[in-house]
């Protein structure tokens, strides 16, 4: 059995080559079942994440720990183990931490190879945390992002991440006008807990692809009615969508959006069962709530690799 590290998941995996792995993954016939979510303890919350597919059976673990913090310890520690269906014999065990991240960032530049103007250069960055470089990068990877707008409610945490994006060839600002910001972007991604809106409908220009990755539970959210209600909208699955999407759940409940206004997931766009975008001119949304499929792609990939 390989056991691989997130140095290894890093360097087998490059952002362009997930988004293949991803786009194939979608279009195969790949089984999850229902995570599940079990409260092992006051602090802990363990994460179970099954998926199949003809050739691997993968498990991804992820353990929430909320008093990790205080001492100095990461929130989230997550691990993946593949298995060969060929011999049911475990073949690998890998940091899924690291798979995890690229995975998730990957998935939204694979939606924005669909959605996202062909031309986007400009990309804002909304959360500046573990995933804020990640998400740049494969953006990058699929559309021509030269300038990057970062905001965070902390700036130092911003600048941090311009620094280290400067370092690998991109034009960086730190902004605090969000207004602004938002109106001067191609695209707009969003990797934060927000739990009110911080993207604004009425600030978004003709043509921007928004990215929603954050928000995973049905009240929390990063935009507001208005932004969906602009948006031709599309999820990664339509059965993420209609329990944890809180950006359009909200939205719903306020009247601006139907779930039936859905106009496709990553399976329509993968399989062209639907086009993506049809002018330059008309706003997209893609709303990611995070599949196994994601993981058993990603980590097939990682291990032909080590």
């Amino acid at each position: 059995m390989k056991i691989i590290s997130a140095d290894q998941v890093a360097k087998a995996a490059p952002y362009r080559d997930i988004v293949e792995a991803l786009r194939q993954g979608f279009r195969e016939d790949i089984t999850t079942p229902v995570r599940h979510q079990h409260q092992t303890s006051d602090a802990a919350i363990l994460l179970l994440m099954p998926a199949w597919s003809k050739a691997f059976t993968g498990l991804k673990t992820v353990v929430f720990k909320s008093d990790n913090p205080a001492q100095g310890l990461p929130t989230i520690t997550a691990n993946y183990l593949l298995i060969d269906n060929r011999t049911g014999a475990t073949v690998a065990m890998m940091d899924g931490t690291e798979l995890t991240r690229r995975r998730t960032a990957a998935a939204s530049a694979l939606a924005a190879d669909y959605l996202a103007r062909q031309d986007a250069s400009t990309l804002m960055m909304v959360g500046t945390g573990a995933l804020g470089a990640h998400f740049v990068r494969a953006h990058a990877a699929t559309r021509p992002i030269k300038h990057v707008l970062l905001y965070n409610r902390s700036p130092d945490k911003a600048r941090d991440l311009a620094a280290e994006l400067a370092r690998d060839g991109f034009e960086t600002s730190v902004v605090r006008d969000l207004e602004k910001a938002v109106g001067a972007a191609d695209i707009i991604s969003c990797a934060t807990t927000s739990n009110e809106p911080i993207v604004r409908g009425a600030w978004l220009k003709p043509g921007t692809h928004v990215d929603l990755a954050g928000a995973f539970k049905p009240q929390m959210r990063e935009t507001d009615g208005e932004a969906v209600a602009r948006a031709r909208v599309y999820v990664d699955t339509r059965e993420g969508a209609e329990t944890e999407a809180g950006d359009l759940l909200q939205a719903e409940k306020e009247g601006k959006f139907r779930m039936e206004a859905i106009q496709g997931d990553l399976f329509d766009l993968c399989r062209g069962k639907t086009g993506g975008r049809r002018n330059r001119e008309e706003i997209t949304l893609f709303k990611s709530c995070g599949t196994a499929i994601e993981d058993l792609a990603a980590a097939a990939l990682v291990y032909s690799r080590s």
